[in-house]
């Protein structure tokens, strides 16, 4: 059974057009990098400013499928365009982007 995991971020208010034209088309190497890694089901909410992510991993080693991910060259030229657009909560862990979320309920 898939993990689910969920995090947010700040959308930069001058760059919310931006990420969302981005995001309206995702480049499919991008697509095919993610599903690669053993996720399914991702989704990116917006409200207020805030980005809320999901996703579900079926996966065995999350780290190192990250970690496999951030270094596809597709992505991190995606990410090159993304990242200014976001601003970080200076909450977040050590080495996040995004700011990891605790799974407090969920139903079937």
């Amino acid at each position: 059974m898939p993990k689910r995991y969920g995090s947010v971020i700040r959308v930069r208010p001058e760059k919310l057009d931006e990420y969302t034209r981005l995001h309206a088309d995702p480049w499919p190497e991008v697509i095919a990098t993610i599903r690669d890694c053993n996720i399914s089901n991702y989704s990116i909410y917006l409200k207020d400013g805030w980005l809320f992510s999901y996703f579900e991993y079926a996966g065995a080693d999350l780290d190192a499928d990250l970690a496999r991910m951030a270094a596809d060259p597709k992505t991190r030229e995606w990410w090159a365009l993304c990242d200014p657009c976001q601003e970080p909560l200076p909450t977040r862990a050590d080495g996040e982007w995004w700011a990891s979320m605790e799974e407090i309920f969920h139903t079937d």
